[in-house]
């Protein structure tokens, strides 16, 4: 035990009290991947937030399966490919063997019973709003993983939404097409007449689930969180949650082969093992979106959460930052800056700025633009707008009718004094307004201004 415990304490300061920068280019990578492993895990299994979102997908997906696979099953009639529906659920759920079949039978069954006529236009709204809450639900795990709060726009998400449900089981479908088309080629067949190419098609045909897996993990970590993921971060993440989520697959296979749970569970052993499957898969997905977040961003490695809380004189700072930062963009007539733009000039996270924006945003100080994604512009013009809602926005932000300063008991040397510190910034601030804070020389050019100041 004393000999386990000292490797314990070797690797733990190996891998944590190391300095990356140090190592030589293969030492860094191997001990980056052990830090990303180790969070990894700890997310999904001891801080417990991802495994609570796969378990909310897990009921989401339930309710939402049926629809999803009517619309989708609508678009493929189009092009006489609606039977292929069955391919792609049994492929899904092969890892539940026999009873993966019966469940993949019912629900295919379930779809063709749908009538869009008997549903009418009431049904077939309340149809593609149950798809889109799934893929909202799924957005906002992903986001989670991604320490992104602001979502999309009802009109992308309306529009991104639709083009993956309508263009996501063509594309498919033409992937399926045309990989039977190569199989069933002349030259194909006769190159598989060679050893050579014959042992290189048989190792193909065992790569290819694992390829395609990949392909559409990385498409998925790509385009469904609200943020800019690369795309070999994306890719690093679909390698390791593709491996795993066909490995896994494979095993969970064999134990339902030889599981007997049906004189407990009866006619519902098989939901109990879909079930557990699609929580099993939620969770290899949300891993990997988390292991393609700690690669892209190496800051957030560190053994203990990092939370980002800002100080007071930190916010109010901010604050002012920002608001310099839009004004400099409305008097300079450029593009409005967007949150990441925001966050990019002040060399800040963009979840850090987010409720500060919020607090601007609800004070009328801010407006949001119809851009997508969207920009922000001074909500009048900058020489009518005071220093001192700015800083009193930030300062009273969260007091409600329950949390105010009526509720602390009166004491006169702290009221004294309060106010007195209060007066002072008051009156430093006083006239001053946001145009006070952007400066241009006589050309209209923007010179060393107070923002580049609160920038740096």
């Amino acid at each position: 035990m004393k000999f386990i415990r000292n490797l314990l304490r070797k690797l733990d300061q190996l891998v944590w009290g190391s300095d990356t920068r140090k190592m030589s280019v293969w030492q860094a990578r191997l001990v980056g991947a052990e830090r990303i492993g180790y969070l990894a895990v700890r997310d999904l299994f001891l801080d417990g937030q991802l495994s609570l979102r796969a378990m909310s997908l897990v009921y989401t997906t339930l309710l939402s399966l049926v629809p999803l696979l009517a619309v989708s099953v609508s678009v493929l009639k189009g092009f006489g490919a609606h039977h292929q529906i069955e391919v792609i659920m049994a492929n899904l759920l092969v890892a539940l063997g026999d009873r993966g079949k019966e469940i993949s039978d019912a629900v295919i069954k379930f779809v063709e019973n749908i009538n869009s006529g008997l549903l009418g236009s009431l049904g077939l709204a309340l149809l593609f709003y149950t798809v889109i809450s799934l893929m909202q639900k799924i957005e906002r795990a992903f986001n989670f993983t991604w320490r992104v709060s602001e979502e999309r726009s009802f009109a992308r998400r309306f529009s991104d939404y639709l083009s993956v449900i309508l263009i996501g089981p063509v594309l498919m479908f033409s992937a399926m097409g045309i990989t039977a088309t190569i199989s069933n080629s002349t030259l194909y067949q006769q190159l598989s007449e060679f050893v050579i190419f014959s042992f290189i098609f048989g190792a193909f045909s065992h790569l290819l689930p694992y390829l395609l897996i990949i392909i559409a993990f990385t498409m998925i970590y790509i385009f469904v969180p609200n943020t800019k993921v690369h795309l070999r971060s994306a890719l690093v993440g679909a390698i390791v949650a593709g491996i795993v989520w066909q490995t896994v697959g494979w095993l969970f296979a064999s134990f339902v082969s030889k599981a007997n749970y049906t004189a407990i569970y009866s006619a519902f052993a098989a939901l109990f093992f879909f079930m557990i499957w699609l929580y099993i898969s939620w969770s290899i997905l949300l891993t990997g979106a988390n292991i393609a977040f700690y690669f892209q961003n190496p800051e957030y490695r560190t053994r203990r959460r990092l939370e980002l809380r800002l100080s007071n004189r930190m916010k109010e700072k901010l604050a002012l930052a920002i608001m310099a930062q839009v004004a400099t963009r409305y008097y300079t007539r450029q593009h409005p800056l967007t949150l990441r733009g925001l966050a990019q000039r002040l060399n800040v996270a963009t979840e850090s700025i987010h409720p500060i924006i919020i607090c601007l945003l609800e004070k009328e100080l801010l407006l949001r633009t119809a851009t997508d994604p969207c920009g922000f512009i001074p909500a009048q013009a900058p020489e009518t707008i005071l220093l001192v809602d700015i800083v009193g926005t930030i300062r009273e932000a969260e007091e409600d009718d329950i949390m105010h300063l009526d509720r602390i008991p009166h004491s006169a040397e702290v009221e004294r004094l309060f106010d007195s510190y209060q007066m002072a910034i008051t009156k430093e601030l006083e006239g001053k307004t946001l145009k006070d804070l952007v400066d241009f020389d006589d050309k209209g050019n923007e010179s060393e201004t107070v923002a580049d100041t609160l920038a740096k």
